[in-house]
């Protein structure tokens, strides 16, 4: 009997539509060459929800995902909705997202691909066999902390926003952190800023409690600034990083950048229970929407990790995964990642050499 799962795809704004539609020809090509069949429920998100009813993030499109056994995001936002209010933002609806769907842990795997290791900005030596994953907290810290706002007095504006963890929200990332460094290469190196922040110093005790429990995993401890040195200087040394919300989202990007493109890298967002949320890092790209010019290679990797770690498709996976790795081998580029010698194509152009990849 076929198995069959539900997915709520969210193309949301900018280039989103176009790396969907590509995306999804490629997980119905790999999902019917290994035996199972996903059923799709597309929901507006972000500017297009906007647009459509008035809010980043309708009930609708919530209950939608809630229902699903995985949420695939491709991008959201433009400027044409930065003066809106903050609440009524499109970035407030992926934090919502996140935070209704209770997706506390986000991974960022970042590897070099051979084929792309002369389009890092960085020495080939320098990123040669770069594989490492940054744990960012996702659902606390200072974008959710408590008192938030600005107030007036005296002739004065103040702006204010509180980063603030408890104890369980750090050991539950800390357990993630620690799960998958035993999984790997055995090395976990948190970050923070407990020789400033009392916040992160209650995360580097709860970090350290934990050690004891995984005798197989070296922790290391690193400041953020030292870390973001360090990530450019020689990744190499790191296999997980731990982090919290405000410091993954800055390190990841950053890490991202190892790569020459944020165009490669995806995401999941995973929780205790419920549906994951599995999307690239990049923007919307809105000043490239509808020239056919996005590059789809982080959304067909995010679909990879949706069928890995949400479906336990993991044949499915790989082959999604081993389809970019011969398209890139190739010599077949878009133009974030042109090089002398390769072949530049526009997104659906990329998305048939990968289903040809695919199908070979």
């Amino acid at each position: 009997m076929t198995s069959r799962h539900r997915i709520t795809l969210l193309p949301g704004d900018g280039i989103g539509p176009e790396i969907t539609a590509v995306t999804r020809q490629l997980l119905d090509a790999v999902s019917a060459q290994h035996g199972f069949e996903l059923v799709y429920d597309e929901q507006p998100m972000g500017g297009s929800a906007i647009d459509a009813t008035g809010v980043p993030l309708p009930e609708s499109t919530l209950a939608a995902c809630r229902q699903s056994e995985a949420v695939l995001l491709a991008a959201i936002g433009s400027p044409q909705y930065d003066n809106l209010p903050r609440e009524q933002r499109p970035e407030t609806g992926l934090l919502g997202l996140r935070s209704g769907l209770g997706l506390f842990a986000n991974l960022r795997p970042v590897k070099i691909f051979p084929a792309l290791i002369d389009a890092s900005s960085l020495k080939p030596e320098v990123i040669a066999g770069v594989d490492l994953l940054v744990v960012r907290e996702l659902t606390g810290g200072v974008y959710f902390g408590t008192p938030r706002g600005r107030v007036e007095a005296d002739g004065r504006v103040r702006a204010f926003n509180t980063m603030a963890y408890f104890d369980d929200e750090i050991d539950r990332i800390a357990k993630v952190g620690f799960d998958l460094a035993a999984a790997r290469s055995g090395r976990l190196c948190s970050v923070d800023k407990a020789n400033v922040l009392d916040v992160s110093q209650l995360w580097r005790d709860r970090v350290n409690a934990m050690a004891a429990g995984y005798p197989t995993v070296e922790l290391s401890h690193m400041y953020v600034d030292n870390a973001a040195m360090q990530l450019v200087r020689n990744p190499r040394q790191f296999d997980v990083l731990l982090t919290s919300n405000l410091f993954g989202d800055i390190l990841s990007d950053e890490a991202a950048m190892l790569t020459g493109s944020i165009g490669m890298l995806p995401s999941a967002s995973l929780g205790s229970s419920g549906p994951g949320l599995f999307e690239p890092i990049h923007g919307s790209a809105p000043d490239i929407a509808g020239q056919d010019r996005a590059n789809p290679l982080a959304m067909v990797l995010s679909a990879a990790m949706l069928l890995r770690l949400g479906l336990g498709q993991l044949a499915a996976a790989t082959a999604l995964e081993s389809a970019v790795d011969r398209v890139l081998a190739a010599g077949f580029r878009t133009g974030d990642l042109m090089a002398a010698g390769c072949t530049q194509l526009g997104c659906r152009a990329m998305g048939d050499q990968l289903l040809a990849a695919l199908e070979a």
